[in-house]
């Protein structure tokens, strides 16, 4: 079992920048993947980024390439979204995912944090 508990989110004007944690408890942290996806209101939830156990790959989804970056530092056991530039449109409640592989759709992640709130104003 892992346990996952995202912070950083919050409320940031328009070209802000913010960097949201996930922290694991449990299993080795470094034997999993790391994914975050996000969910607006009345829309599915949708990848954002992903990264491999040793950090070799990471994929971001091409609606936040260039201002979103995922890293995960093993020996603090925390994956990291650091987003720029951010957009209206990036309002959402954020998760983060732990999963074998480092893959860009949700079902293969077998473990969620409870999300955290980010609202971009204009």
């Amino acid at each position: 079992q892992v346990q996952l508990v995202e912070s950083g989110g919050g409320l940031v004007q328009a070209g802000g920048s913010l960097r949201l944690s996930c922290a694991a408890s449990g299993r080795t942290f470094s034997n999993y993947a790391m994914g975050w996806f996000r969910q607006a209101p009345g829309k599915e939830r949708e990848f954002v980024a992903t990264i491999s156990l040793s950090r070799l790959s990471a994929y971001h989804a091409d609606s936040v390439k260039g201002r979103f970056t995922i890293s995960r530092d093993n020996a603090k056991n925390t994956a990291y979204l650091q987003m720029n530039s951010l957009k209206p449109e990036d309002t959402a409640v954020y998760y983060c995912a732990a999963g074998p592989t480092a893959v860009t759709t949700a079902t293969p992640y077998i473990y969620w944090g409870q999300g955290t709130q980010v609202t971009v104003s204009s």
